[in-house]
């Protein structure tokens, strides 16, 4: 085997064995304390007041409650311009088209559900820089903003809204004020989070996240 691919799956095995551990021990930390597991997630969200901004961004995953929640601010007059950042290149998607696959990407289906919810089409701004990541996905937006210092509204998910007001100041250096919103039919629950895998696993990874940042 390659040494480098040797290398890359010993990182994500390391990765796989760290968020395992951590999960772990954030359950047996607070199985017989709910208000431990509750802080857990609850230090996660956090949620600005809503102002007049540049642009609404609405991130990637979770569809379509991000998109839902990115159009009812359109809707709402809080800003006059959407954005939806494409994915960067992946290996996945590159040997299905070799085998003539093509599936739509998540940026598209981004797209449909904004114009299904009313947005129009030219209040829809697909930046040119692909983004795999929070972290290249906000800087790809700040790229391509014509205002760099006015606010502009974030939409994700509850437990990733405290990471994305982070990443936001980091990749602006402070110019642009975030005005993070999560997803209102978000089904994420602070009070059951570690009932479910796929949220506990979220957890994890943000938590694993805001220690990178």
């Amino acid at each position: 085997m390659p040494n480098g691919i040797r290398d890359n799956l010993r990182r994500r095995s390391g990765a796989l064995r760290w968020s395992a551990v951590l999960l772990a021990g954030v359950l047996l930390m607070g199985i017989a304390h709910f208000p431990i597991l509750r802080g857990i997630a609850s230090f996660l969200i956090i949620e600005d007041v809503l102002r007049p901004a540049a642009a609404i961004v609405a991130l990637g995953g979770q569809a379509p409650f991000r998109q839902i929640e990115a159009a009812k601010l359109y809707h709402a007059g809080w800003a006059p311009l959407i954005f939806v950042v494409r994915e960067g290149p992946s290996s996945d998607a590159a040997a299905l088209e070799e085998m003539g696959i093509k599936l739509p990407q998540e940026w598209e289906l981004s797209r449909e559900v904004l114009i299904h919810r009313g947005v129009p089409p030219a209040a829809i701004v697909i930046p040119n820089e692909g983004a795999k990541g929070t972290l290249e996905e906000l800087r790809a937006v700040y790229h391509a903003l014509q205002s760099k210092d006015s606010p502009v509204i974030l939409v994700t998910s509850k437990y990733h809204t405290h990471r994305t007001r982070l990443t936001w100041h980091y990749v602006t250096g402070g110019r642009s004020e975030p005005i993070v919103r999560a997803a209102s039919r978000d089904p994420f629950d602070p009070d059951r989070w570690w009932q479910t895998r796929r949220y506990a696993l979220s957890v994890v990874r943000e938590y694993l996240g805001l220690a990178n940042y």
